[in-house]
């Protein structure tokens, strides 16, 4: 009978608690669509418009069968259709590497007949590693590996088939970025992790964290008057597409780098207050935030090298660079060039340590109150059978019985 008036209580719980996540999760949709029409681009023509050939110029593929060591002239044995056969290659500027015979290279055939040199073909390398690393998630994250594949595939499509054309036409950047990234995550992480209360919880935190990245990244953007992307690349945009800002291009870049670090962080950090409400179902709101956050406190303080790692490690020949040249260290950390660096490391580790605490908040809320609910009913349960009110041991039996929080069904739509 105990068992009977307990699950006559949880429904009511879990759906006060669902209508509330998903009532944010909408708010949070509707404005992701409405950003999305604003900016939405009127056609995909901007995409391939621009050739990346002199003009007459024929894009070759070949296998190198012979090489000059002394002038790096080379003969390769050209495969395209209509231009078979061996023909001489000339290099272009200083190689980066020397070439081998049988390496397969890409070519371009000027008006005049000359063949030079664009680039070496790495498809097979790359093909082989994506091959590997494809294997190896569904081999170890089964089903949850294939999801997020997927996730990650249909999140590339917003990325190719909207952000994109979007700030080519000449979209706010900031508002690009986010209704990428809330788009973005919510494919992932629903196709990933399934619907779920805890899915729901990572992902507000995700979205709270993205925003507060925006605001502070537009600030630093703006006030360090950031230049936007290297020099070599803003000198093609800028001659492709003047309409750009770029110092709006760096701030949609670093919401969307910000993205994945986030994503992990608040994913795990959920699950973490989701494992500690199994293990202890008589945990309150604030002790689950409490104790959450001994965990939360860990994983900022290794994301956030993490982030600077990442940052250094990718910039590693520019810090380089700067390091030979005699220049007072103020002066190259602030340098427009590492400039964009340390603002994208600070702002992205300040959205990533407010991220933890505020998805820690809503788990423990979340796991909080449905405890308090089951315990409620519990009690008054059995003093209705005149039997003495269980402990903690027996309102784990209870919970246990009524649902499993660690597959994310408490509270959670399914």
């Amino acid at each position: 009978m105990g068992a009977g008036h307990s699950h006559d209580v949880r429904p009511r719980a879990s759906a006060g608690t669902t209508r509330l996540l998903w009532a944010l999760v909408v708010g949070v949709l509707a404005a992701v669509v409405a950003g999305a029409i604003v900016t939405w681009p009127s056609s995909l023509d901007r995409l391939g418009s621009e050739s990346y050939l002199y003009e007459d110029a024929v894009h070759l593929d070949g296998v190198v069968v012979e090489v000059d060591a002394e002038t790096g002239a080379s003969v390769i044995d050209v495969s395209t259709a209509g231009y078979e056969g061996e023909q001489p290659m000339q290099p272009i500027g200083i190689p980066a590497f020397e070439l081998r015979v049988g390496d397969h290279v890409n070519a371009v055939a000027l008006e005049d007949g000359t063949v030079v040199f664009a680039d070496l073909d790495r498809a097979f390398p790359l093909l082989a590693l994506l091959i590997v690393y494809v294997v190896l998630v569904l081999a170890v994250a089964w089903w949850r590996g294939l999801g997020a594949l997927l996730g990650l595939l249909l999140a590339f499509g917003i990325v190719a088939f909207y952000t994109v054309p979007a700030l080519l036409e000449g979209a706010s950047p900031p508002i690009v970025g986010m209704v990428t990234s809330a788009g973005a995550l919510f494919v992932l992480l629903y196709i990933a992790h399934g619907p779920n209360a805890r899915t729901t919880t990572a992902y507000l935190g995700t979205i709270a964290g993205l925003v507060l990245t925006a605001a502070l990244g537009t600030w630093a953007v703006a006030a360090a008057r950031i230049p936007g992307v290297p020099d070599e690349a803003e000198i093609n945009l800028a001659f492709v597409e003047g309409r750009l800002s770029l110092q709006g291009l760096a701030l949609c870049g670093l919401m969307i780098a910000g993205l994945g670090v986030l994503n992990d962080v608040t994913i795990t950090q959920a699950s973490a207050v989701w494992e500690l409400g199994t293990v202890r179902p008589d945990l309150g709101p604030w002790q689950l935030f409490t104790r959450g956050m001994r965990i939360g406190r860990d994983h900022i303080a290794s994301t956030v090298y993490t982030i600077a790692f990442a940052y250094v490690g990718a910039s590693l020949p520019l810090i380089m660079l700067i390091a030979v040249y005699d220049n007072p260290i103020g002066a190259a950390l602030t340098s427009s060039e590492i400039a964009g660096e340390v603002v994208r490391t600070l702002v992205g580790s300040i959205g990533l340590v407010l991220a933890v605490p505020l998805t820690t908040a809503i788990g423990a809320m979340i796991v909080g109150w449905r405890h308090d609910a089951v315990a409620g009913s519990t009690i008054a349960t059995r003093d209705d059978a005149g039997v003495a009110p269980g402990g903690a041991p027996a309102l784990a039996a209870e919970a246990g019985a009524d649902a499993d929080p660690t597959d994310g069904s408490v509270d959670g739509p399914r």
